[in-house]
């Protein structure tokens, strides 16, 4: 059996509810992908991986099916708390080799800020495995162009759902998901 995903999609979702456990189906049937099995795996974007869209991959699951995913999740109770799941992601050009996937979930970020912390995350763990230079202190743009100088990283992105505590403190949750397709 291979293992090895071919297709992954990315996407993303949000759920308020009285009860945690509730809230968060809410947000996977709100991305989804509420009817699978889910099984969290590490970061690892397979080579020869092609990233596709939502609509593109859901006809090849089917309900009930265990799938895999990088998924970051976040939730709260606190009423008015902004909350905030990211997937980043960074694709190197050769093909033969593996990209990487981050999740970042936070408190207090806005999507942009959020987005662009796990998208340069991905990338920094990527150029670490690929020999490029990467400092840490230099600003997001800055290590863009350090990366496309590079050749090396073909695509960076991210997808980023946010969402704001529940005026009459319901849990809400926040989901971005890499579903990857065997």
């Amino acid at each position: 059996m291979d293992l090895q995903p071919k297709r992954c999609f990315l996407t993303k979702g949000v759920g308020v509810h009285r009860e945690k456990l509730a809230s968060f189906e809410v947000a996977l049937r709100h991305a989804k992908i509420g009817e699978y099995n889910l099984v969290k795996v590490s970061s690892i974007f397979p080579p020869y991986c092609k990233l596709i869209s939502l609509q593109e991959g859901k006809p090849s699951l089917r309900p009930g099916q265990i799938v895999f995913t990088v998924m970051s999740e976040n939730a709260t109770n606190e009423p008015h708390r902004l909350i905030a799941a990211s997937i980043g992601l960074a694709i190197p050009r050769d093909p033969n080799h593996f990209g990487y996937l981050s999740e970042h979930h936070s408190f207090g970020e806005n999507e942009k800020v959020a987005g662009e912390y796990a998208e340069d995350l991905a990338a920094e763990m990527l150029a670490t495995t690929l020999g490029v230079d990467f400092d840490p202190n230099k600003s997001y743009d800055e290590q863009r162009e350090i990366w496309r100088i590079s050749d090396e990283i073909v695509t960076t992105k991210n997808l980023t759902q946010t969402a704001v505590g529940h005026k009459d403190g319901f849990w809400t949750t926040v989901i971005a998901a890499n579903i990857l397709i065997l």
